[in-house]
């Protein structure tokens, strides 16, 4: 049974930071893409960053958050920086085939419940 709980999110001033996690269970990921995806009231589900052995970032967020993962532990991290009020939405864990997968088509193959960040002006 495959399980991906995520955790970090929160309420933060814009500016601020926050740490987002994921741990994956029930298999092992090392050759995965795991990646964030974002959704907030009114939009679509957008990608957010993504890694696999590179690693790739929506434009928005080039810059200020970066995404690693231990494959030791199952998990894959977002660290985001400098955040800013549109950045307020409910963040999802994924794992799947590819990157592209992700960026292309927003295709993953298990998805997390999502974990809110709500950034204040």
């Amino acid at each position: 049974q495959v399980q991906l709980v995520e955790s970090g999110g929160g309420l933060v001033q814009a500016g601020g930071s926050l740490r987002l996690s994921c741990a994956a269970s029930g298999r092992t990921f090392s050759s995965y893409a795991m990646g964030w995806f974002r959704q907030a009231p009114g939009k679509e589900r957008e990608v957010v960053a993504a890694i696999r052995w590179g690693a790739y970032y929506a434009d928005s967020v080039k810059g200020r958050f970066t995404i690693s993962r231990d494959n030791a532990k199952n998990t894959v991290y977002l660290q985001m920086n400098s955040l800013k009020p549109e950045d307020t939405a409910v963040y999802y864990c994924a794992v799947g085939p590819s990157i592209q997968a992700m960026t292309n088509t927003a295709r993953a193959d298990y998805w997390g419940k999502g974990t809110l960040v709500t950034v204040s002006s």
